[in-house]
């Protein structure tokens, strides 16, 4: 079976944050940088998502593009840092799993709301899709989108360099009093079919200032205009700060209870984003294999 098919026939559990599983593991500094240099940590981190019941894995390139990298210094080793993530992931995976090629924003916008032309942002993503396709990943996830304009733009770019790899993506949305809208002011539905309209094999929802009910909700919005495969990845609840630090504190259980209604509002792509762990997706995995 192919993940196309996988997408398209059935339900496919993802893993859940690795920003804050880096965290726990003493991470400092760059986390793409971290992630190469403590090589078996990373490979930990992935292997025991994949216990938990994940059937596929996300590269720990989600601030991998030459923007970001830039602000650490790293910005000619974007391709290396890119591929090696790469296979690493798909060394954890050990071919009995998927490697998606994690493709996060810029923190930059394309104009007239920020200083980058479509052309510059093309490039950039270009450069890192690139590099992950040559590190060997089943499939492109673009991911925590704020802006429809650069989510498109990076679907379309895997569309180019990629031809033959699935492309997801998501975008992430806040509760307003006019309802779910992304930091640009787009609906669900205006987003979901944009990225259809790009290329998009899946689309969905991710992050956001949203508690994981809230998700229901969005994800019926989306499915009333498209047809594709949906995607969900919440985080663990709405982050609360202690001691100065970012904490999320909902439960595994929580996700186990709502993974049937993720479903059952159409998403078939199921996983976690902030402060989600193992834990959290072995109750997904468990509520949608009747355990």
């Amino acid at each position: 079976m192919t993940l196309r098919e996988q997408l398209t026939g059935g339900t496919l559990i993802l893993d859940g944050a690795m920003g804050t599983q880096l965290m726990l593991h003493g991470a400092e500094g760059n986390n793409e940088l971290w992630g190469v240099t403590h090589r078996n940590v990373l490979l930990a981190i992935h292997r025991a998502y994949l216990a938990a019941g994940a059937q596929a894995i996300l590269t720990n390139t989600f601030g991998g593009s030459r923007l970001k990298l830039e602000r650490a210094g790293l910005a000619d080793r974007t391709v290396e840092l890119n591929r090696t993530l790469a296979q690493i992931a798909r060394q954890a995976a050990s071919g009995k799993a998927w490697v998606l090629g994690d493709v996060g924003p810029t923190g930059q916008f394309v104009e007239p709301y920020g200083d980058l032309t479509e052309e510059q942002m093309t490039a950039v993503f270009r450069e890192q899709i690139a590099a992950l396709a040559e590190g060997g990943v089943d499939g492109i996830i673009v991911e925590t989108m704020m802006d429809p304009t650069e989510a498109v733009c990076a679907v379309h770019v895997a569309r180019e360099v990629a031809p033959d790899l699935p492309v997801l993506a998501t975008l992430t949305f806040d509760q307003t009093p006019k309802g779910f809208r992304t930091l640009m002011g787009a609906t669900p539905a205006d987003g979901a079919k944009r990225l259809v309209e790009a290329g998009a094999d899946a689309v969905g929802a991710n992050c956001g200032g949203l508690t994981p009910e809230q998700f229901v909700p969005l994800l019926q919005e989306m499915r009333s205009v498209v047809s594709v495969p949906l995607i969900v990845e919440a985080n663990a609840g709405l982050p609360q700060i202690e001691g100065g630090k970012t904490v999320f504190k909902e439960v595994p259980e929580t996700f186990g209870r709502l993974a049937p209604e993720f479903r059952k509002a159409g998403a078939s792509v199921i996983g976690g984003c902030c402060g989600t762990t193992p834990e959290h997706i072995r109750a997904i995995a468990q509520a949608l294999r009747g355990k």
